[in-house]
């Protein structure tokens, strides 16, 4: 019997290319280059703002090279809103708010049909505000 530990193991149900294909293609990127750059910083990021078993989940969902970007992060001490992670993110790849929004959605989008609503919607329930609307859904609040 084999006692050593076993490597990790993606649950995704697409490839990393496959990944990249739909980012590409639901993003306008004029190549497979940019989509690939968009997915790590975006992954990188969001790793740093999930954390716990929806972390674990998350990232065993994802294409093991899209997983392996996602927790190479340690999470941050301070959660950030959804804008002041685009805000964040514009500023550490150089970017524009603007086309920071435009990636963070077009992976997002993709981002949630790996995760699925169950998982996703747990996600977004440990998170701050504004992280729905990057993810294409109605932020929901309660009334005070």
């Amino acid at each position: 019997m084999n006692h050593q530990q076993q490597p990790f193991r993606s649950t995704a149900g697409m490839t990393f290319e496959q990944m990249l294909a739909q980012v590409r293609y639901e993003g306008a990127y004029a190549t497979r280059a940019q989509a690939e750059q968009a997915v790590h910083a975006v992954l990188a990021a969001f790793g740093r703002q999930v954390t716990g078993e929806e972390r674990v989940k998350l990232a065993a969902r994802l294409p093991y090279e899209a997983a392996v970007t996602f927790t190479s992060q340690i999470p941050a001490t301070e959660a950030l809103t959804g804008w002041a992670f685009v805000k964040d993110l514009a500023s550490s790849t150089g970017g524009s708010p603007a086309t920071t929004r435009w990636d963070t959605g077009t992976v997002f989008r993709v981002l949630a049909r790996l995760a699925g609503e169950d998982l996703l919607s747990r996600v977004l329930a440990q998170l701050p505000s504004g992280y729905a609307l990057l993810f294409g859904r109605p932020e929901l609040t309660q009334a005070a």
